[in-house]
């Protein structure tokens, strides 16, 4: 039996998406519409060709040796043609005459899948279409989605159209079978899917699905919709639960290119499983020229199924892990830092480049991470506790701890329980005052205010120096009182900092290691779940030596699992 993956997507997926689709010049002659012209504004040469299905058979001929410009050179090693066109245009089982031109005759199906064809579709007013908006910066209903709703299409297209090193197709369905999730999907159906028409895993109707609730797209870039805080809890339970369920060997995760690189560190660190979790983005849509997308998702299920991340007992050693050019990349490593092929970037100076995949798709692993993951995590959703303790503004001023439910009966995480953790950043030449205080950081006193009022489980991460994470004094005042309101802080160098922050540095904060300050959000989201807001004082700005210990006692298990994770 082949191996089966369960394959989801998440929001804002270029690796999801196509380039539009434009209204063909064949098109526009047969309906007496002006066509696109180039810069010399004659007709373009071309119309581009989109994956299309026929709806009835049909016959073709196509010309002998015409599949490349030296097929005739060899002539002589290729049996006879199916038959010949003559200048009428007029197909015959045998030449009849100089002029006739040898064709093959094929049969094309609907059951043969998708053929690149010219886009003939208009709007509805006759007008073409240029681009995804019937006209520009129009309303939603004005506009059609270029994102897939989940990856079932582009498996079809990628198995289909490309053919591989051998000169065959079919490279994912020759290697896997493959269940499609609709986690935080780029595309949605606005006006609802039948159960019959589903393609991914799932059971009933779709019903009208809303653009920055049920999906999240990119494009058109004044319709852009980004996940809240809050949707961490629906990318970990649809992955946890999928993978719970049993029956795969691995999963991949599909999400766009700039964030990809926070979901899989995310799904690293709280998804309880012992099979492989790989993550692919795209640089460019799919389709497009040079797209590199769709040879991330072939290497990532060579990946996949080589199981070279496996230990003696199946279970997987490397962690989540971004996919991304022929490289494998440990998922708490990874960064985009540039839009284009080859454009991410290592961070934290240590390694971090697992492995490689040639492009013959020989899998490589050169070294194996030492921090826990997956099954291994301390902060992992099963050792996640039902309620932790939070803080809250009371009436009478003051603060106090209020119950917050992180797991509901059946275990999964709740959105509730997600914490705030904002990333404040240090930069030199910013002393306003001689003798500065915390009441100085406007910034961050508003926030411990709105967290006490808003989200009981809070914290702050503070990107300061490279490497050591210090910040400038009334910066340090402020981050303190939050520190002793309950809000962990962690300190991270600024940047792709190469070095690692000292506890030196952070006396009444979390040191960061050596994870980026996105990364150090991620883990201390995680461990507000699993432990709570801190004690905090009775008057954060002049707390007692009692409070003060019970503070940096509690700190020391979230340093704990910063030092291991």
């Amino acid at each position: 039996m082949p191996p089966t993956f369960a394959v989801f997507a998440g929001a804002d997926a270029t690796i999801l998406n196509t380039e539009p689709l434009v209204t063909s010049n064949k098109a526009r002659r047969a309906r007496g519409l002006p066509e696109r012209t180039g810069p010399d504004e004659r007709p373009l040469r071309w119309d581009p060709l989109r994956p299309q299905r026929l709806a009835a058979p049909v016959t073709v001929y196509v010309e002998q040796f015409s599949a490349h410009p030296l097929e005739a050179d060899a002539a002589r090693l290729y049996g006879p043609p199916d038959g010949y066109v003559d200048r009428a245009g007029t197909f015959h089982r045998a030449r009849t005459g100089p002029h006739d031109v040898p064709v093959y005759e094929v049969r094309l199906e609907p059951g043969d899948g998708f053929y690149p064809m010219p886009y003939m579709a208009v709007q509805a007013d006759g007008r073409p279409w240029e681009g995804d908006e019937a006209d520009p910066f129009g309303p939603p209903d004005r506009v059609r989605q270029p994102f897939f709703p989940d990856p079932s299409r582009l498996f079809e297209e990628i198995d289909r159209l490309h053919p591989g090193d051998d000169g065959l197709s079919s490279h994912l369905s020759r290697l896997a079978d493959f269940h499609f999730y609709r986690a935080t999907p780029p595309g949605g159906y606005t006006q609802g899917l039948p159960a019959e028409r589903r393609t991914d895993v799932g059971e009933g109707a779709i019903p009208p699905e809303i653009r920055g609730r049920d999906y999240y797209p990119y494009r058109p870039a004044h319709l852009l919709r980004l996940p809240s805080r809050r949707i961490l809890a629906t990318v970990t339970n649809a992955v946890a639960t999928a993978l719970g369920r049993g029956g795969y060997d691995g999963a991949l995760w599909l999400e766009g290119s700039p964030i990809v690189e926070e979901t899989a560190y995310w799904l690293g660190l709280v998804v309880d499983t012992t099979v492989p979790i790989v993550a692919c983005a795209s640089q460019r849509p799919h389709g497009a020229v040079g797209n590199d997308g769709d040879r991330n998702i072939i290497d990532a299920v060579d990946y996949l199924v080589s199981r070279v991340w496996s230990d003696g007992d199946g279970r997987d050693t490397l962690g989540a892990v971004v996919l991304q050019d022929q490289q494998i990349l440990a998922a708490r490593a990874v960064q985009k830092g540039d839009a284009r092929p080859g454009g991410y970037v290592v961070t934290g100076g240590d390694g971090g480049v697992l492995g490689t995949i040639s492009r013959r798709s020989r899998v490589n692993v050169s070294w194996r991470p030492v921090h826990r993951h997956t099954w291994r995590s301390t902060v992992r959703l099963t050792e996640l506790p039902e309620t932790v303790t939070g803080v809250a503004r009371v009436a009478s001023g003051g603060v106090e701890g209020v119950t917050v439910t992180v797991r509901d009966p059946g275990g999964r995480l709740t959105e509730a329980s997600i914490p705030s953790v904002t990333i404040t950043k240090y930069g030199h030449y910013v002393e306003a005052e001689t003798d500065p205080d915390a009441a100085t950081e406007v910034a961050v006193m508003a926030q411990i205010e709105r967290n006490l009022r808003a989200y009981p489980l809070a914290g702050f991460v503070a990107e300061g120096t490279a490497p050591y994470g210090s910040m400038n004094e009334s910066s340090e005042a402020a981050l303190r009182v939050a520190t002793l309101s309950g809000m962990p802080v962690v300190k991270v160098g600024r940047g792709n900092a190469h070095g690692f922050v000292d506890h030196t540095y952070a006396p009444l904060a979390i040191a960061g290691s050596n994870l980026t300050a996105t990364k150090a959000r991620l883990l201390l989201i995680a461990c507000l779940l699993r432990f709570g807001a801190l004690p905090p004082a009775a008057d954060p700005s002049n707390p007692t030596a009692a409070e003060v210990r019970a503070v940096r006692a509690a700190l020391d298990r979230f340093q704990e699992v910063f030092d291991t994770h």
